[in-house]
């Protein structure tokens, strides 16, 4: 049984628990964490480094969560932006930034050996990496993950209108570019 988030953050308080803290917060949320991650930068060392750094910079401020959103969605905030800031820097070295980010990442997909994808799964990743940074991460929040249009909006400071109408345009463009793809 995973352990309460309350419960996390309270032995995170006290001094002899801190370790413990944090082993059950690790435990609690690292997969669901990388594969969020994952989904954005598909490389699998890269989301790993990230999730590592998402854990360090959650536990070096852990002592000041206010509780305003759940631990859940404040720690995929923190993912999401350590995540934005590594694609931004990419972005800085490549020459059509958008353009040539997707196609690195689309490269990835078919020569990573950790996408354990069949082809239609290879497709749709490459669908999604054509999206708009921000029609990406609420299509993936809202379909891979199941996550409520309220979490999305704490994750992501968006209001959840704007968000029902990025996840509608994602969709409507991943149909098109279906639809329009050769097979």
């Amino acid at each position: 049984m995973q352990p309460d988030d309350k419960e996390i953050l309270y032995l995170a308080q006290k001094a002899n628990k801190k370790q413990e803290a944090f082993a059950l917060l690790v435990a609690k949320y690292k997969e669901r964490l990388y594969w969020h991650i994952r989904k954005m930068i598909i490389v699998h060392e890269d989301a790993d480094d990230l999730l590592q750094n998402t854990f360090m910079k959650a536990w070096g401020h852990i002592g000041h969560f206010r509780g305003d959103a759940s631990l859940y969605t404040w720690l995929y905030r923190i993912a999401t932006n350590e995540t934005l800031n590594y694609i931004n820097k990419k972005k800085e070295g490549l020459l059509h930034e958008d353009a040539d980010m997707e196609v690195m990442l689309g490269n990835k997909i078919e020569t990573d050996p950790l996408f354990s994808g069949d082809e239609i799964q290879k497709r749709l990743q490459k669908c999604l990496l054509a999206l708009p940074e921000k029609q990406r991460m609420v299509f993936n929040m809202k379909y891979f993950e199941d996550m409520t249009y309220e979490d999305i909006s704490n994750v992501l400071g968006t209001s959840v209108g704007a968000l029902k109408a990025s996840y509608h345009h994602a969709v409507k463009k991943i149909e098109a570019f279906i639809k329009n793809e050769v097979f």
